[in-house]
């Protein structure tokens, strides 16, 4: 089935979304002096990135919550597609705006918890390190695991309406389950790999949609 599209220009905010989460990671590491900190890290490690770069560590920041933002409105570009595609139009509309839901309060979730770290107190280790696991807790894995309902979700209704080549669609699929396996991180440490595989390949395929809806391509 093909599905006569009409322009949505909102649909453009997916391309902002990618943009601003990269550019936000790539000026963060840039201007940092030292690595960031990976899960598990010990508490000097990651008070040398938060605190000794906090500069750095909030350009990061602001990507996410800006990345965030964006991503919402475009969730309802996605919620809009998923209407038009027959059959299960509404399944698919709840898993998108689900998925699209937790992909955004997670991702906001992470921000502001990094945020919080890089602010100088009488945090103990302990705590530090407690902090830095929820952040990575929440913009790791539960935001892998909405992200990838939401791109799921937005391949099977491009292939279903015509909307998307099917090699987008073939794609959008194989992110998707990356991102819904990014739990398996708490089982097994390689599985890790998931995470960052579902979230770029995502922001790749988000922002080539996001260009086609946009043109309101059938």
């Amino acid at each position: 089935m093909t599905t006569q599209l009409t322009p949505d220009r909102a649909a453009l905010s997916g391309v902002a979304s990618a943009a601003t989460f990269v550019a936000g990671l790539a000026g963060s590491l840039a201007r940092s002096d030292v690595p960031y900190p990976r899960p598990g890290s010990d508490a000097p490690t990651i008070r040398s990135f938060f605190q000794g770069n906090h500069g750095a560590a909030r350009i990061g920041v602001a990507g996410q919550l800006v990345s965030a933002l964006t991503l919402g409105r475009f969730t309802a570009s996605v919620v809009r597609l998923a209407g038009s595609a027959r059959p299960g139009a509404r399944r698919l509309q709840l898993a998108a705006g689900a998925g699209g839901a937790t992909a955004v309060a997670s991702l906001a979730g992470s921000g502001l918890l990094s945020a919080a770290l890089t602010r100088n107190g009488a945090r103990s280790d302990d705590e530090t390190v407690a902090l830095h696991r929820r952040a990575f807790l929440s913009g790791g894995i539960v935001h892998g695991v909405g992200f990838g309902l939401l791109v799921g979700a937005l391949g099977i209704a491009g292939r279903r309406t015509g909307a998307l080549p099917g090699g987008l669609t073939t794609a959008a699929l194989g992110s998707a389950a990356a991102g819904l396996l990014a739990p398996l991180y708490l089982a097994a440490e390689p599985a890790g790999l998931l995470i960052p595989i579902g979230r770029f390949s995502g922001l790749v395929i988000t922002g080539i949609t996001a260009v086609r809806l946009a043109r309101g391509r059938s």
